[in-house]
């Protein structure tokens, strides 16, 4: 045989297969792979009845939720004297809130058993051994997820615009309304597919997908509320109040008769450090939205949404010294609105729930993909792999 001629090296296993290596592989990402699964995902719901019905419910919800709204909004517009603005807020405020609750109620149900539930099929190994990722499958199955929760937030557009038309909030609020109701729902489908390939069976995933929004929702405000007596306590503090004395008089609308300046002094008050609690709020999908929306008058608002920017924003800034107490001076308006005026420019609040929420998707994300990977190392009793 002739020197020149060399056996050639045997190929790898996996070379030899045409599979790529699993354990290097998992976040490999194609946008062809991704969509492949997604059309697979949404061409299963598509054919499905019932969600032609449920987004007809959707829709017939929520119209009939802002006709009720702008019959009452009107009547309280007919018997007051302003110009509508107020009205129009409270009417764009309520309608937002009541989509992101049903959001919230649908979303979970769209990616909370779509991993565990083929895998009970049968039908998840066979993607497995396809030269598809996990990372393409788990982001294809997202993207799937998340179209179909933002067709129930097109089916409701119209009717959150006819709210907007009401008046009183700018287009950019209106913009950036959407935009975060889609990344919320997004989230939620997230956190719904971690715990769809995390657990076994689809009741349970669904169950822990439910629990969390409700954590997100109520369970901070729980836990906001609770805390309170951690950070509070008798204090020294500043007051702004009126010089109490015999010869002091009121006229009967309880305002002080002459020139009365108010006085500074110092006395022990109960008060709450909020400025240490508040970020137990800022993950509450309610409250990044409410805080995101631009505009709005504190003093003369009524609506649900700048009610909670002012009120997440004073637990934000914390206690205020001086403490204004001089209710009765001629200048009371004006030092409420310098304090209203400093809540307002302390911060915004959305950014970091914002940011809270897309690290909590993340997660679902990372821990599906790891889920899928092969080979995989532990399985729950009771898991069947194919």
């Amino acid at each position: 045989m002739s020197a020149d001629l060399q056996t050639p090296p045997a190929a790898a296993p996996d070379d030899a297969a045409g599979r790529p290596d699993r354990s290097t592989g998992a976040w490999s990402l194609t946008w062809a792979g991704v969509r492949t699964v997604a059309t697979l995902e949404l061409r299963q719901r598509v054919r499905s009845t019932r969600w032609v019905v449920a987004l007809v419910v959707f829709a017939v919800v929520v119209g009939a939720v802002t006709t009720l709204t702008f019959l009452a909004s009107s009547s309280a517009s007919a018997t007051m004297s302003d110009d509508g603005v107020s009205v129009g807020r409270t009417m764009f405020g309520f309608i937002v809130f009541f989509v992101l609750f049903l959001g919230l109620l649908v979303s979970p149900t769209l990616s909370a058993t779509s991993i565990n539930g083929d895998r009970a099929a049968g039908t998840l190994a066979t993607l497995q051994v396809t030269l598809l990722s996990p990372a393409e499958i788990v982001l294809g199955k997202l993207l799937a997820a998340w179209v179909a929760s933002l067709a129930f937030l097109a089916v409701s557009v119209p009717f959150v615009v006819w709210a907007f038309a009401a008046g009183g909030t700018p287009v950019v609020g209106l913009l950036t309304t959407l935009l975060l109701l889609a990344v919320v729902l997004a989230v939620v489908c997230a956190v719904g597919l971690g715990f769809s390939a995390l657990v076994n069976r689809g009741a349970g995933s669904a169950v822990l997908t439910y629990v969390t929004v409700a954590g997100l929702c109520v369970v901070t405000l729980v836990v906001f509320g609770l805390s309170m007596f951690l950070v509070s306590g008798d204090e020294e503090v500043q007051v702004n109040q009126l010089p109490w004395s015999s010869d002091l008089q009121f006229d009967d609308f309880g305002n002080p008769i002459g020139d009365v300046e108010c006085e500074l002094v110092t006395q022990e008050r109960y008060v709450a450090h909020t400025e240490r609690t508040w970020w137990l709020l800022a993950p509450n999908p309610f409250v990044v939205v409410a805080d995101a929306l631009p505009g709005g008058d504190i003093q003369t608002a009524s609506d649900p949404m700048t009610l909670i920017r002012y009120g997440v924003r004073s637990a934000r800034v914390g206690v205020q010294e001086p403490l204004e107490e001089c209710w009765n001076a001629g200048d009371w308006e004006e030092r409420q609105a310098e304090q209203m005026e400093r809540v307002e420019s302390s911060g915004a609040v959305w950014p970091w729930g914002l940011a809270t929420l897309v690290l909590l998707g993340a997660g679902g994300v990372v821990v599906a993909v790891r889920r899928l990977t092969i080979p995989q190392a532990t399985l729950p009793r009771g898991m069947r792999v194919a």
